[in-house]
């Protein structure tokens, strides 16, 4: 209600920064969750990992700077009041179909790997999310092989207009 209110003066007043809000079942809060959980899992933080999950969000979730900085800081907070991991994947598994949460794992992997090498906990965590988002074994391991050669498939942007609703 607060934030209609102030969206409501700001177009009274002519300012049109819009500020996007991201709820509890945006796509691009859960994935991003899961992102920064990706990067702290080995419980070593690096710049690579960082400018990687800037990078994913810019490019696939087409956000701005600021939008970004405010996405990361709500996932880092989500991330760490979470008790596992079903809250963010559910949302993933209702808004997308299957190339799509493909997708979120290849991005998954963008991340791990963008230092150049996978921890243990790392694949674990990434095991856990693809049963979770119902992505095979199989699509896994071929998703892995894919960045690891270099090869990004789908570099579009990422909607939730594709998806189940």
């Amino acid at each position: 209600m607060f934030s209609r209110l102030k969206n409501f003066i700001a177009d009274l007043s002519g300012d049109k920064s819009e500020t996007i809000e991201f709820g509890e079942d945006d796509f691009r809060l859960a994935a991003t969750a899961l992102m920064v959980h990706a990067i702290e899992i080995d419980g070593i933080t690096r710049q690579e990992e960082n400018a990687k999950l800037r990078d994913i969000l810019k490019q696939r979730f087409e956000l701005g700077d600021e939008e970004i900085r405010n996405l990361i800081a709500k996932a880092y907070q989500k991330d760490h009041e979470a008790v596992d991991l079903y809250g963010f994947t559910s949302v993933l598994t209702r808004k997308f179909d299957q190339p799509d949460r493909q997708r979120i794992v290849r991005m998954l992997w963008e991340i791990v790997l963008s230092d150049e090498e996978v921890h243990e906990f790392e694949d674990n965590f990434i095991w856990r999310v693809a049963e979770l988002l119902g992505v095979s074994t199989r699509d896994r391991i071929v998703l892995k092989k894919q960045v690891e050669a270099g090869r990004i498939i789908d570099e579009s942007p990422l909607t939730d207009d594709k998806g189940a609703n």
